[in-house]
């Protein structure tokens, strides 16, 4: 569901005060075409900012389907008018979900085809907060769409003890602090910066642990010395190059900020009429 004060901000931002571009008379029909391959995301929110206008959308696709150039994805009608004033910030909002997800596709598919001869299970590629503030809800989404895991949604959905807590408070007792003002149904999740590290922050009660900004060789040694009841998660600029690498390690998760913050828009065009 896209809440309609969301759908409010982005008309308001692209319409301005007073729109004289968009004053066309009559009816029209209009269509969303992809320009490019990749995988469809987005058209929830695209069907919401046409809905709100009192132009009529139906989504001919679903979210996490590969699509090719040409294929039309949402179809419109209603007043040319509104039809006009929902394009733009429809096409934008369509291609910046479809571009997450078709970047996170390329990295799920990295991660299996990596490991399909190894017998081991590919990790869970998941994104980040890394995303755009006011499109969080958006690219979460766009992620789950791709295959991808959403990892924690915010703040609350788990804690995470990082270098800086370390650093006030030393591991142990930053472990200790959180655990005790957690409910017994939020997982601590423990940044280490070295494989040795690892054994001890799952010792002192981390659910997962962190391998940060480590090389695939150094996250290798740092699964491996992990309990098994302990995830291993591998982070730190993992790029879609990155992936089979780091998928070969045997970690439970690979996550990535690439995935929201420097995917490709995918290549949308909208069409009215018969054009």
């Amino acid at each position: 569901m896209i809440p309609t004060s969301q759908v409010e901000r982005w008309l308001e931002e692209d319409l301005g005060h007073h729109d004289v571009t968009n004053h066309v008379p009559g009816d029209t029909e209009g269509r969303l075409v992809a320009k490019e391959s990749g995988v469809a995301a987005g058209l929830d929110a695209a069907e919401a900012v046409f809905s709100y206008l009192d132009v009529d959308a139906e989504p001919l696709v679903e979210a996490g389907d590969r699509i090719e150039a040409g294929d039309t994805v949402l179809r419109v009608s209603g007043s040319a008018r509104a039809v006009l004033r929902g394009e733009r910030v429809a096409v934008n909002i369509a291609g910046h979900a479809s571009g997450v997800a078709t970047r996170t596709r390329e990295a799920v598919d990295a991660a299996e085809d990596a490991v399909q001869s190894a017998g081991i299970d590919p990790p869970r590629i998941a994104g980040t907060r890394k995303t755009t503030p006011g499109l969080r809800g958006i690219e979460k989404r766009a992620v789950a769409a791709g295959g991808g895991d959403t990892h924690r949604l915010d703040l609350s959905h788990m804690v995470m003890v990082k270098d800086n807590h370390i650093a006030e408070m030393g591991m142990d007792e930053a472990i200790a602090h959180f655990r005790e003002r957690t409910s017994f149904a939020t997982k601590i999740e423990v940044e280490v910066e070295r494989p040795e590290e690892g054994p001890r922050a799952a010792e002192a009660g981390a659910d997962i642990v962190l391998l940060d900004n480590l090389s695939p060789e150094d996250t290798a040694r740092g699964t491996d010395l992990l309990p098994a009841d302990t995830l291993a998660e591998a982070s730190g600029g993992i790029t879609v190059d990155d992936v089979p690498a780091y998928a070969r390690t045997g970690v439970d998760i690979i996550s990535m900020g690439s995935l929201t913050h420097s995917a490709h828009t995918l290549d949308y065009s909208f069409r009215t009429g018969d054009s």
